[in-house]
């Protein structure tokens, strides 16, 4: 059995028929449909290339991936999907939202994270909380607010998202019942000690020393990772002996996610060669014991 624990409806011109006909081409059985929801406030010029063109709003603004798509894709392909949802830390009662969408819509996961707020605001730390009392993981997608240019300068990044290594330790220090998962550009860097003065987005070259990445992941057991996007596959090819045994050192807490069309990822996890066990808990059993399946 294969899960995708990171996925979109409506995304990259991909509607819920083409979604499908893709997990079915690569063994995909279930995927996590997840929400990126973009405030007004934090709109993002591409979004419209890449999302459904119904989310518009009448200031010009897009929505992104909203709750809608995935309930409709949900119902539309019964079993085929997990339904999640993170709705804005700053706009109305983010907590009573998710809880109301766990009840009405069988959100099983807090997901996707995207917004330029630090993960350990108050009012994000709360919607943490219920996720975590109602069993469902928190997928995060981080984008760090600066980058050094060539003299080590830090340079503001508009789109940024969720803040640094320093509010996630803080998000999971204060919420240790709830199970994270990290990934995105913003996330993968802290896994090289070069962090302070790697300008790219997506790096290159050998993974360095004194990762904080490693840190966390040691004094948090609630600190959990997906390899979707090209993050996630950039950080296991830019040094594939450190990514390898990344995985082996980790199988408990990485999943198996694309965020994306293709089967880049899938295709290079079979190239490692991994030990049986470990594959099959990254490519299915992690997401299942983090989000079992309904009985048939």
């Amino acid at each position: 059995m294969i899960v995708d624990a990171h996925n979109h409806s409506h995304y990259n011109r991909v509607g819920p028929e083409k979604l499908v006909a893709e997990m079915d081409a690569f063994g995909i059985d279930v995927a996590w449909l997840l929400t990126w929801i973009h405030p007004p406030g934090e709109h993002v010029d591409t979004s419209h290339r890449a999302f459904n063109p119904t989310n518009l709003r009448s200031d010009g603004t897009h929505a992104g991936v909203v709750l809608a798509d995935v309930v409709e894709t949900c119902r539309r392909f019964p079993g085929r999907f997990v339904a999640g949802y993170c709705p804005c830390p700053t706009e109305g009662d983010p907590a009573a939202l998710f809880e109301s969408a766990y009840h009405i819509y069988g959100v099983r996961v807090c997901g996707e994270w995207s917004y330029r707020t630090l993960l350990d605001d108050p009012r994000a730390i709360e919607l943490f909380r219920c996720a975590g009392r109602l069993g469902c993981p928190v997928v995060l997608h981080l984008d760090v607010p600066f980058l050094p240019d060539s003299q080590g300068a830090p340079i503001y990044q508009t789109h940024w998202y969720g803040g640094g290594a320093g509010p996630l330790e803080r998000a999971l220090a204060t919420c240790p019942d709830t199970v994270f998962i990290g990934h995105a550009p913003g996330f993968w860097r802290y896994l090289s000690g070069d962090e302070q003065t790697e300008s790219a987005v997506y790096p290159q070259g050998p993974i360095q020393p004194g990762g904080k990445l490693l840190d966390l992941l040691e004094r948090f057991p609630n600190l959990w990772a997906d390899l979707s996007a090209g993050s996630g596959l950039n950080t296991l090819q830019r040094d594939p002996v450190f990514g390898r045994q990344l995985l082996i050192n980790y199988a408990n807490r990485i999943l198996y996610g694309r965020d994306d069309n293709g089967n880049r990822l899938q295709q290079f996890l079979y190239s490692l060669e991994l030990p049986d066990g470990v594959l099959q808990k990254i490519l299915a059993e992690n997401a299942l014991r983090l989000v079992p399946l309904p009985s048939a």
